[in-house]
């Protein structure tokens, strides 16, 4: 199993950018693709970036696409989420989750193949 704590939300203006962090526990962290989503009040819940177990595959959501980086340091054990441009649209709760799958297909994006999953952190955009 891998818990999962993410930090580095807040408030921001359009245009700022902000660094979220997806910090793992346990020592099978490089087993697991990391994946980042996101639930705006109201909305869906919806798939940001992804990243596999070595960090040298990454999968981005075409919302995020160009201004978003995800990265991983297994060495710390903690996955990045960079995210540039910011846009009130950006505004929702983002999740890290977990997943031991292939990284490869609808697995990459798909939230019902991830195992575990962070508490959240908000991250509020202004216009």
């Amino acid at each position: 199993q891998v818990q999962l704590v993410e930090s580095g939300g807040g408030l921001v203006q359009a245009e700022d950018s902000l660094r979220l962090s997806c910090a793992a526990s346990g020592r099978t962290f490089s087993s697991y693709n990391i994946a980042w989503f996101r639930q705006a009040p109201g909305k869906e819940r919806e798939f940001v970036a992804s990243i596999s177990r070595s960090g040298g595959s990454t999968y981005y959501g075409d919302s995020v696409k160009g201004r978003f980086t995800i990265s991983r340091d297994n060495a710390k054990n903690t996955v990045y989420l960079r995210m540039y441009s910011l846009k009130p649209e950006d505004t929702a709760v983002y999740y890290c989750a977990a997943g031991p799958f292939p990284f490869s297909g609808s697995y990459r994006y798909r939230a019902g193949h991830y195992d575990f999953w962070g508490q959240g952190t908000q991250v509020t955009v202004s216009s």
